[in-house]
């Protein structure tokens, strides 16, 4: 049966436009992402396959180029159109942290970084740098490792900090295992570069680290 045939109740797009997207299920947004379906399937269908296929949501989303564009039904115009809407949602992430105190809604800044590094494939360490009154300067991607792990120099943070004169910042990095848990490197980091940014009077607040499914704090453990 086509997705038209259905009653109004039940379709996606209108059932989103009555009730809000956040009633809707994983299939039922992929759905109206994909518009149509294909041969067999309706969009709904379709979307129940494919996170099926992918295991998740958040994995397809975090798919590469090539895996998506060589999934059926999927391709190189849905891969542009995907990429462009994850782009719009990190840049309104992004605008909603500009002219605010970080530290008065912590779970908007968790959230953007959650976007921005939980589902990358290798690890990435980056810093939000900050002004006097903890209002986002910037949001810089430091240094890309493998899945094994990222070489941080501390120099190099100090270095961009003071490029962006920031007062004081947040470090983050993912663990593309899905384990949030400190390693004893992560804790060794966290104090050698809150040390060398404290030589020039710029604080490190926390240290987030990210996955697909949450984050740890390690200000919040009592580890900083």
């Amino acid at each position: 049966m086509r997705i038209s045939d259905w009653p109004a109740s039940e379709r996606p797009r209108e059932k989103l436009l009555e009730r809000g997207a956040a009633a809707l299920s994983d299939a039922e947004l992929l759905a109206i992402f994909l518009r149509v379906g294909i041969a067999g399937q309706s969009a709904v269908d379709m979307a129940r396959a494919l996170l099926t296929e992918y295991g998740s949501l958040g994995a397809l989303l975090a798919a590469d180029r090539q895996t998506f564009c060589h999934t059926r039904g999927l391709g190189t115009a849905k891969y542009a159109q995907l990429q462009a809407v994850l782009e719009m949602a990190r840049r309104h992430a992004a605008e909603t942290l500009a002219d605010q105190d970080v530290l008065s809604d912590p779970q908007a800044t968790r959230a953007y970084l959650s976007m921005r590094l939980g589902d990358r494939a290798h690890e990435i360490f980056a810093c939000v740098f900050l002004d006097t009154r903890n209002r986002v300067i910037a949001f810089e991607e430091l240094f890309r490792g493998t899945i094994d792990g990222a070489a941080v120099y501390p120099r190099e943070v100090v270095k961009a900090a003071l490029r962006h004169n920031a007062a004081s910042l947040i470090l983050a990095h993912n663990h593309p295992s899905g384990v949030a848990e400190p390693s004893a490197a992560d804790r060794d980091i966290t104090r050698r570069l809150t040390q060398a940014l404290g030589l020039v009077d710029i604080r490190v607040l926390d240290h987030l680290i990210l996955t697909r499914s949450g984050h740890t704090s390690l200000a919040e453990r009592g580890m900083m």
